[in-house]
């Protein structure tokens, strides 16, 4: 895999107000809720314009879920530019263990969760995002595997994929929950 060109000044400071906004957003959001915070509340607290904010994410909802196209980036690159040799699925644990394990241990998912599963339009949003990751992790494995766009079998696994995560959510040992899924695709059941 080549190595990637440096990232420059404008992209760094581009990328840093992008953070400031979110960070802003979500503490503003866990303090307060998410209908009682303003799109003016978050860029006044991140030292922002609106139209600055509106510049990075394309509405309130976006703001929650920050890192929305880069997870999915990522899915679709732990597929396309896993080592030669490395299956799909063992390539889609590796991304599991390395992406998904840490943040099983964040304190603020459990508030995040809360936040989301109570506001309807969070929910909404998460489904509609859930379901596109889906979509696109499925075209590419089937890419991968020489199969239909909508071959079933990629489409389930995708799923199913997407759901170690929440399948982490409240175990003492994320790593081991991890290993367990992706044993069972696997291996099948035992």
């Amino acid at each position: 895999m080549p190595d990637s060109p440096p990232v420059g000044r404008r992209e760094r400071k581009k990328a840093a107000t992008r953070q400031a906004i979110a960070d802003a957003a979500l503490e503003l959001f866990l303090a307060q809720g998410f209908e009682q915070v303003s799109v003016r509340d978050i860029a006044e607290k991140a030292d922002v314009s609106t139209t600055t904010l509106f510049a990075h994410f394309p509405g309130k909802e976006a703001l929650v879920f920050d890192r929305d196209e880069e997870v999915e980036a990522e899915l679709i690159a732990a597929v396309r530019e896993r080592p030669e040799g490395q299956s799909v699925i063992e390539a889609l644990r590796a991304h599991a263990l390395k992406s998904w394990v840490p943040i099983a241990s964040d304190p603020r998912l459990r508030q995040l969760t809360e936040l989301a599963n109570r506001t309807p339009a969070l929910r909404e949003y998460a489904e509609r995002m859930w379901m596109r990751h889906a979509g696109a992790l499925a075209a590419a494995i089937a890419a991968e595997l020489g199969r239909e766009a909508d071959d079933l079998a990629c489409a389930a696994l995708a799923r199913f994929v997407l759901e170690v995560p929440t399948l982490t959510k409240g175990r003492p040992d994320p790593r081991a929950v991890v290993d367990t899924v992706f044993d069972l695709l696997l291996h099948g059941w035992r």
